[in-house]
């Protein structure tokens, strides 16, 4: 675990800089679903920056509730659909409400979401979150653990852009 913001700040940043390469893709590339047996199970890039940065909002979204007092009303609401729907239908609802997005919104979540929640958890007092073993394991969730779950997705649509 993390004993100072810097530390999970500066790894945050380094682990997502690789996502940061399908903002590059052209629409098409973005838009391609990738095959429904590989290691994307029929997700297109779009999909992929919608499923991470969909988290990363939840993630920004505490961060905002914790920068101005000690709970996150988000936190709990999360935990209560996780825990009555399931993460499956969790994240349809998110992948659902992303479809409806222009491209270009998609693309302008994807290029700002990530530094924004950084942005935020550097007001946010310490005790709130890096030193909360709870919360500080869910905004991990959001992001640094999430992430490596998603390499081999980058990697395939990545690849298949290429080609």
């Amino acid at each position: 675990m993390y004993v100072d913001a810097l530390s999970f700040l500066e790894d945050e940043r380094e682990a997502w800089a690789p996502f940061e390469a399908l903002g590059g893709l052209p629409d098409a590339a973005l838009e391609r679903p990738m095959p429904e047996d590989g290691p994307c199970h029929g997700w297109s890039g779009r999909d992929l920056v919608a499923h991470l940065v969909g988290w990363q909002q939840v993630a920004l979204q505490v961060a905002r509730e914790l920068a101005l007092g000690d709970d996150s009303p988000t936190i709990a609401r999360v935990d209560a659909e996780w825990d009555a729907t399931g993460g499956d239908a969790v994240n349809a609802a998110i992948q659902a409400e992303w479809r409806a997005l222009p491209l270009d919104e998609v693309r302008r979540r994807l290029a700002t979401v990530s530094g924004e929640l950084r942005g935020y958890l550097t007001v946010v007092p310490e005790t709130r979150w890096v030193k909360n073993p709870q919360r500080l394991e869910f905004l991990m969730g959001c992001t640094l653990d999430h992430y490596p779950e998603h390499q081999p997705e980058l990697d395939a649509i990545l690849a298949a852009a290429r080609d």
